[in-house]
């Protein structure tokens, strides 16, 4: 297994997102503020956007970048939305924020993930940032979207590990969690877009339960407007 990231190795991004993009679900692929930013990672940081490789064959994607932050519960970027703007807006970074892991659907369960995360890690600590804070997507959150990213943040299973599988992923590499965040990434469509994301219909204004979605979605007035939540937790480098 090795590590190339996008300076070193540019010729991966694009096989990489091939093996990768259907990772998510469709309409996470559209959040507001993520996409006009998204660019700029690789543009700006390709020293810290990597792939794990064997034999040519991609194992992961990951993305992340240095972000200003003082280490305190107040300062903490609002979510996703927020550390990507920080990062690439303001520079002088000097805590890595991760943005995103992928795995092949068919190499997932193979402990890639956890591989990922401390090469994220390795190169934190090459660039000598204090540590490494991400705003994690719980996996299993989707199985529960009525209930407050707080609480669920919370929910432990009967040996004292987290509940939720990534977010134990996190833990078990030695991460705290620092707090939820209910709306830590905006997706806003119109309802025809929304209705061709998740597949199914929305016949009426109100709050709906739909496919893959953390938390409901509110539509109104022809709009479709979604908060994903996500889980800050911090790991030292």
């Amino acid at each position: 297994m090795n590590v190339f990231t996008v300076a070193e190795r540019p010729d991966l991004a694009e096989p990489a997102w091939e093996a990768t993009n259907d990772t998510f679900p469709e309409y996470n692929n559209h959040g507001d503020v993520l996409n006009e930013y998204w660019g700029g990672l690789t543009e700006k940081f390709p020293e810290f956007q990597f792939h794990l490789v064997d034999d040519a064959q991609i194992l992961a994607r990951a993305r992340c970048l240095p972000i200003r932050w003082d280490g305190t519960l107040d300062d903490l970027p609002g979510g996703i939305d927020d550390a990507i703007v920080r990062g690439i807006d303001e520079g002088g970074g000097n805590t890595l924020c991760a943005m995103v892991i992928q795995i092949p659907r068919g190499l997932q369960g193979r402990g890639l993930s956890a591989a990922a995360l401390n090469a994220m890690a390795d190169i934190g600590r090459a660039h000598d940032l204090a540590s490494l804070i991400a705003p994690v997507r719980p996996s299993w959150k989707e199985r529960y979207p009525l209930t407050p990213i707080e609480r669920y943040a919370e929910w432990r299973r009967e040996d004292g590990l987290l509940f939720d599988p990534w977010l134990r992923v996190h833990e078990r590499a030695g991460a705290s969690i620092l707090r939820a965040e209910p709306e830590s990434l905006r997706i806003t469509g119109s309802v025809a877009e929304w209705e061709e994301w998740v597949g199914m219909r929305f016949p009426e204004d109100g709050a709906y339960v739909f496919p893959g979605g953390l938390a409901p979605l509110t539509v109104e007035d022809g709009k479709g407007r979604y908060w994903e939540p996500n889980v800050w937790m911090r790991h030292a480098l």
